[in-house]
């Protein structure tokens, strides 16, 4: 993954915030849009690239496009670093293999802790029968 040319692939778009904000949101366009075209990305290799359409499925439309937005701050350059962060953050984390488990085996003390407990149980499930039978 080449972080440099995946921010010069990034697209921005500003939009008016929603919500109450009065005459300065009204007029202003503090929402910041990003927008990542995941399958004609030259910064990331194929592999990559299924990793991450796989990973991030739910914020992927149907042309393949990655969309996210901020509308946390009421400055729009703070809004653009705010995605920026969140976008790589989000891309770093859906390329992360995930550990293979490795198989282990109970311990003896473990089987025997197991069993005493089952021994137990049945002890007391018969306890509750009638003694005539």
């Amino acid at each position: 993954m080449d972080e440099e040319l995946l921010l010069k692939e990034l697209e921005y778009k500003a939009v008016r915030s929603s919500g109450s904000g009065g005459q300065h949101a009204n007029k202003t366009a503090t929402k910041v849009e990003l927008s990542f075209d995941v399958q004609n990305s030259e910064a990331l290799s194929e592999g990559e690239k299924n990793r991450v359409l796989k990973k991030l499925s739910k914020r992927i439309n149907k042309e393949g496009i990655l969309k996210m937005s901020s509308e946390d701050s009421r400055s729009q350059s703070s809004n653009k670093e705010i995605v920026i962060q969140t976008f790589l953050f989000e891309l770093k984390e859906s390329l992360k293999r995930p550990k293979p488990r490795k198989k282990t085996k109970p311990t003896r003390a473990s089987k025997i802790k197991r069993l005493k407990e089952k021994k137990r149980k049945a002890e007391i499930k018969a306890n509750r029968k009638d003694p005539l039978k």
